[in-house]
């Protein structure tokens, strides 16, 4: 009796081995058929007796399993996508050949659905799709970067530190080579890999190939990690982060930049400037640094120190039409003093004598500051706020014809 018992028990699992056999085939066929919700269903139910299944029916299970969790590959759940993949890597484990294409396809889908997040500012998913391509292949460092600046955009600060802290730790400094040639039919420059690029190169169909080095982004990461703390209100621990990083890399420019950011935001106008002043002695052409400085200098008042920081930078850059603005910007800003002593005067004679020397002066200060913004309108017709300034003065000096003509140009630009 017992004999016959043992032998039904083992002819029930060869039913239920043959059963589950068939589920995974009918997986596979309704995978082909794009059914992918059927296959998920079949596989579910195969699922509980795999361990008796032989390493091949294992094989494909897994397989299936990681093409149905895939889909299309569109729209796909960031937790489907991590269910495809564990389901590939298992089947490559066992020597599926297809698996390793599996899984570039679950990194290109974290990834087109990723940019698909960022351009429609949805950063919360954009950071949970790089941060899963990361878990994928840790080596993929860049991922982590890029999830760590969607969680920054996102707002959500306690993450991105997290992940900016892990890009620390690992010495990640985002130097790279990029492998870049143009497209004749287009004329734009594509950055690919190197064996696509020097295909394409050999095709005629790319020219001008170009090896090109990355800066590092151990700056930015170091100035980031110093703003969030700045976030939360934790101004020793952003000073502390910012040193740590300099002591790290000495001859990191980046990071003095960094800095100087990092004591702007903490109100630090005077630190922020000596910071800038000893980046310009390292690098002595760089425009945007003296435009920067001379944002700075106006700030906390020293509006000559502006005025010269701005046409150093156009001394570089003659086409900078920020720092022409900038200057009749400053210019201006000695107006508003003129103005309050002129409205303490009274009518006496000396008063009135006062009132007509400081009503010059005040004129004088609108031709000083005429020509830069007359330079910045030939140079871009359409600037909005060039030619308002323009105008405006233009009615207080009593050149009535110049200012209709500018307020014709406005109000065509509206239309």
């Amino acid at each position: 009796m017992k004999t016959n018992i043992l032998s039904l028990a083992f002819c029930f699992l060869s039913v239920v081995a043959i059963a589950q056999k068939k589920e995974i085939r009918d997986a596979g066929k309704a995978v082909d058929k794009g059914s992918y919700a059927e296959a998920k269903t079949l596989l579910n139910q195969a699922e509980p007796l795999l361990s008796e299944a032989n390493d091949n029916y294992k094989e494909d299970y897994y397989l299936y399993k990681g093409k149905a969790y895939l889909g299309t590959g569109e729209n796909t759940s960031v937790e489907d996508l991590i269910t495809a993949a564990e389901a590939f890597k298992k089947a490559k484990e066992m020597g599926n050949d297809f698996a390793a294409e599996g899984l570039a396809s679950v990194t290109n889908s974290l990834v087109q659905g990723a940019i698909n997040d960022q351009n429609n500012q949805a950063f919360n998913k954009a950071a949970d799709k790089l941060y899963a391509g990361y878990q994928l292949n840790s080596e993929d460092t860049l991922y982590l970067y890029y999830a760590a600046s969607n969680e920054v955009s996102a707002g959500n600060y306690a993450k991105a530190l997290k992940y900016y802290e892990e890009l620390k730790d690992l010495g990640y400094t985002g130097i790279e080579t990029q492998y870049v040639a143009i497209n004749k039919t287009t004329g734009e420059e594509e950055v690919m890999n190197k064996t696509q690029r020097d295909l394409m190169v050999k095709t005629g169909e790319y020219i001008k190939p170009e090896d090109r080095i990355t800066e590092a982004r151990t700056g930015e990461i170091a100035k980031n990690i110093a703003l969030i703390y700045i976030e939360q209100g934790q101004d020793d621990k952003a000073i502390a982060a910012m040193k740590a990083a300099k002591a790290a890399n000495p001859n990191d420019i980046s990071l003095l930049q960094s800095e100087a950011d990092m004591y702007y935001r903490l109100g630090d106008k005077a630190k922020y400037k000596e910071l800038m002043e000893e980046i310009i002695e390292k690098d002595p052409n760089n425009p945007t640094l003296y435009y920067n400085l001379g944002v700075t200098s106006f700030e906390i008042g020293e509006i000559d120190t502006a005025i010269s920081y701005y046409k150093k930078a156009l001394e570089i850059d003659p086409e900078m039409a920020e720092a022409r603005l900038n200057i009749a910007a400053a210019i201006l800003s000695r107006e508003a003093a003129i103005v309050e002593e002129m409205n303490t005067l009274g009518m006496s004679s000396a008063d009135t004598k006062k009132y007509d020397e400081l009503s010059e002066k005040r004129s004088q200060i609108y031709k000083d500051a005429l020509p830069y913004l007359e330079k910045v309108i030939e140079n871009d017709p359409s600037n909005i706020e060039a030619l308002r300034t323009a105008m405006n003065i233009y009615y207080q000096i009593g050149e009535d014809a110049k200012a209709d003509a500018l307020q014709e140009k406005i109000n065509q630009s509206q239309e």
